[in-house]
Formats: structure tokens, sequence, C-alpha cells
């Protein structure tokens, strides 16, 4: 009775402007749906504020930030194949954003040294002080959006999401659903 309590007080003090995809859940609901809706709502707030704030400040959306990303972490290149993997999207879209970032002197196409009829992408010495300049304030804000959460808090947090996320995947394996493809959905 007192979590139902504090469940309830925790959603009255978002009010109506910031309730969201919780105002879905009912008092009588199984707590998987509550925690299912907590976690979506959460994420979708954070994917929110950042996308208003990549917009804002360097105009620009969060895939392009996301697709920078990636080739930051790979100073080599990926191929296209691997970097829409890694981007959980389709090929296309890869492809669309790429001539973009090619034509904005972000990107390079290079060939693939160990297969010639693949392309590599790896970001330009301008690519990679635009993307630097904006993985500093993408870090400063997301600092800024855990601010006031007890660090403690936090580790905790972090170690229980990586539990289900292992739960996750161990249980779609058990149930025999097919992993998911590079955009998200099952094969």
């Amino acid at each position: 009775m007192a979590t139902h309590a504090k469940n309830f007080k925790l959603v009255q003090a978002l009010g109506d402007a910031h309730i969201g995809l919780e105002a879905r859940a009912q008092a009588g609901d199984h707590l998987d749906t509550k925690i299912w809706l907590r976690l979506l709502a959460c994420s979708t707030q954070i994917e929110r504020q950042i996308r208003q704030m990549l917009r804002a400040r360097f105009s620009t959306t969060l895939p392009r930030f996301d697709y920078l990303a990636q080739l930051d972490r790979h100073p080599d290149g990926l191929r296209m194949s691997v970097l829409s993997r890694f981007l959980m999207v389709t090929g296309g879209n890869v492809t669309g954003l790429t001539d973009q970032l090619v034509k904005e002197g972000l990107v390079q196409r290079i060939d693939d040294p160990e297969d010639r009829r693949s392309w590599r992408v790896s970001l330009t010495a301008q690519g990679r002080k635009e993307f630097s300049a904006m993985a500093v304030e993408h870090e400063r804000w997301l600092a800024a959006l855990f601010q006031g959460l007890p660090q403690g808090s936090k580790d905790a947090l972090y170690e229980q999401l990586g539990q289900l996320r292992v739960h996750l995947v161990r249980r779609a394996e058990t149930l025999g659903l097919a992993p998911a493809d590079s955009a998200g959905r099952a094969r």
C-alpha cells in the first residue's frame, strides 16, 4: 500500500503537462507494465531534451549526432553496412545521411582496403572538429539532466538497467524470438 501511495505522489508531482507516457498506467496495472511505461517515459523525455538542445545549439539532429559519434569511435572508418547495424537503421537511411554529410564536408567515402566493392566512411578533419564540439556539449547536457540525482542512485540504476538488458536478451532467446535486424525489426 505504501508503494502505491508513493508512486501516486510521484505521478501527481509531475503534473498534467509532464505526465506523458506514464498517464497510461493505472493503479491496478501489473508492475511490469508500470516499469515499461516509466522506462519509456524517461527515455523519451531525455531524448526530446537532447534533440531540442542539438537543434538549438548546433542546428543538427540526433540521428546526425549518433552517426558522427559512431565514426568518431572508429577513426579508420566503417563500412556502411556496419554503420547501419551500429545505428540500428536501414542501409537507405545511412546512404542518405552519408550523402548529406559528404556534401557538408564532415564525412568522406574511402575505398575499403579489404573489399574493393565496398566503401568505408570516416570523419574529415572538419567533421572531427565539429563533432568534438558537439560531444563536449552533449556530455555537459547529460550531466546537467542527471545533476542532483545521488551518485549511488545513478550507479544502482546503471547496474539494474544492465541486468535488465541481459535478462531481456536471454528471455528473448528462451522464447525463441528472432534477433533484431539493423533497423530494430525482428528478422
